[in-house]
């Protein structure tokens, strides 16, 4: 109903489960599925690692009850471009599937920031982390120092107005510096910059 109403959003389809989303994609081939995290016969992070695998121009953004759920954070690299919370208000909601659409990701500075916390947790300092930075460290090496910046900048959660007072530059410089970093680095977009950042060691958290 919320989405419907938008005058430049339609809703072509709707599912009940994991295997009906997968179904109505291959159908009506959308430009974003919204996913729930949990869903019976095949959940949310299923549903998102086969629709973005067979159909990658479909967007998949996924719904959650929690600001930091494990699905989530593995639905990121199953190729989700971002996440909202199920009390979400309905201008952000479809704020957030016009942004998918265009290709940008959605995950708030907020969330940004305690998803960091989960990736700090999850790749404790040892030698099998440090071994699968090596080859993401050697990409690092492809930006150019402003680049580089930009995608730590990225990696602590903040939106391209705040790169560019950060770096003392206009919002279409910046913009520029992040399509060079996603098109370098091989990435869908800004979500998976910041996945890429901390896997490859080029912050930690306690740069937030």
């Amino acid at each position: 109903m919320i989405l419907d109403a938008q005058p430049d959003i339609e809703v072509v389809a709707e599912a009940a489960d994991g295997e009906q989303a997968i179904a109505a994609v291959a159908e009506h081939r959308p430009d974003v599925l919204l996913l729930d995290v949990r869903m019976p016969v095949l959940d949310g992070l299923g549903a998102a690692r086969r629709v973005c695998a067979e159909y990658p121009l479909t967007k998949v953004l996924m719904l959650t009850t929690f600001d930091i759920d494990d699905y989530v954070y593995d639905a990121l690299h199953a190729g989700a471009s971002g996440f909202l919370l199920k009390d979400v208000r309905r201008d952000d909601l479809a704020h957030g599937v016009r942004l998918v659409a265009r290709g940008e990701a959605l995950l708030a500075p907020s969330v940004t920031r305690r998803l960091i916390s989960e990736f700090a947790a999850r790749r404790p300092g040892g030698a099998g982390g440090a071994a699968a930075a090596r080859p993401q460290h050697r990409l690092l090496e492809q930006l150019t120092a402003r680049e580089q910046e930009t995608l730590r900048l990225l990696a602590r959660g903040l939106s391209n107005a705040e790169i560019a007072t950060e770096l003392v530059v206009s919002e279409h410089t910046v913009k520029t510096h992040v399509s060079n970093v996603l098109s370098k680095l091989g990435l869908r977009d800004r979500v998976h910059a910041v996945v890429f950042a901390y896997e490859a060691g080029a912050v930690v958290a306690g740069e937030v």
